[in-house]
């Protein structure tokens, strides 16, 4: 009887702790890790604002450090490995959690076994193509790719990347042949689609809002679930394909083992302030949806998000580079 009142009074401890540790989180600076180069980057930007207003809530630093490469490997791995205090935290895109385990089986951290603590920002993508292009709407698209197979070329961020996956899930839907022409990130490939080098791409709007504008850019369909209110001209991907979308995101986590009072306690401040007018500002301009869930949502979200890809991924066959 003693041992068993003494594993119940440990287990109430140990329960009650949780939200202790949650009242007196942070007590010390936060390191946000960021798997991608400092700059004008999204996810470097996102990381950024969000550790000003983390900064703002709690009182206490949010230094922002970028650990770049290994199609964002490098940063992830770092995180997973470090202490689950809530003091390391991972800002970053779809590709470490939902799409880099089926692209490479034998990655050195778990995507899985990460504390999900919130997206941050979503915005789905867009098929932009260079005017000159004979085709401007999807139909018209499909159809010349039919009559020309692999005469057109699409361009993305590289290999693997949701822009890539996206071009490959509209391949498996239609049967038509387009080219992927892979990049060293986004502002060579949108070079070379204003200058007529490559024809197509899969984008967000706040990209190349200012190139749609001037006229240098088209859109041909996009590919939300419903109309876009900043493109309520540009059909959808999915009137004609039922079921097709896809979207560019960014979202926080937390090491694997960190309290989910922790978590918890992030993700409420991240509701708060997606809510407060200079940030609905400043993504407004971004041309960016602002999210700010919970860990159960985000946890639900990226399970849909890596039966997506992964499917994309086992049909054609990507491996990582």
């Amino acid at each position: 009887m003693l041992n068993l009142a003494i594993a119940v009074s440990i287990f109430v401890a140990g329960t009650l702790g949780l939200p202790a540790i949650a009242q007196e989180y942070p007590s010390r600076p936060i390191k946000v890790v960021v798997p991608f180069p400092p700059g004008g980057g999204m996810g470097d930007r996102i990381a950024r604002l969000v550790s000003d207003k983390l900064r703002e809530r709690f009182g206490q630093p949010l230094i922002v450090e970028n650990r770049a490469g290994a199609n964002a490997n490098i940063g992830a791995d770092y995180v997973a490995k470090a202490a689950p205090d809530g003091y390391t935290l991972l800002v970053t895109g779809e590709g470490p959690l939902v799409i880099n385990k089926a692209l490479d089986p034998k990655l050195s951290y778990d995507p899985e076994a990460f504390v999900p603590v919130s997206v941050l920002i979503a915005q789905s993508l867009i098929l932009v193509s260079n005017p000159v292009l004979p085709a401007q709407n999807l139909q018209q698209l499909l159809a010349y790719a039919k009559a020309n197979p692999d005469k057109l070329n699409l361009a993305s961020n590289g290999s693997g990347s949701n822009m890539h996956l996206t071009l490959e899930m509209l391949k498996l839907a239609t049967g038509v042949k387009i080219t992927h022409v892979p990049y060293k990130g986004i502002p060579p490939a949108l070079t070379d689609l204003v200058g007529g080098q490559v024809d197509l791409i899969f984008v967000g709007l706040g990209t190349v809002q200012q190139l749609l504008k001037a006229g240098k850019l088209r859109v041909i369909a996009a590919a939300s679930e419903r109309r876009m209110a900043l493109l309520p001209d540009a059909p959808t991907i999915a009137e004609s394909i039922p079921g097709f979308a896809a979207t560019s995101w960014f979202g926080m986590v937390a090491p694997p083992k960190t309290p989910v009072a922790i978590a918890e306690k992030l993700s409420g401040a991240i509701r708060e302030f997606m809510l407060q007018p200079d940030v609905t500002k400043i993504l407004a301009e971004l041309s960016i949806e602002g999210v700010g869930n919970s860990p159960a949502e985000m946890t639900a979200f990226i399970k849909q998000e890596t039966e997506r890809w992964g499917k994309v991924i086992r049909a054609t066959g990507i491996k990582a580079e």
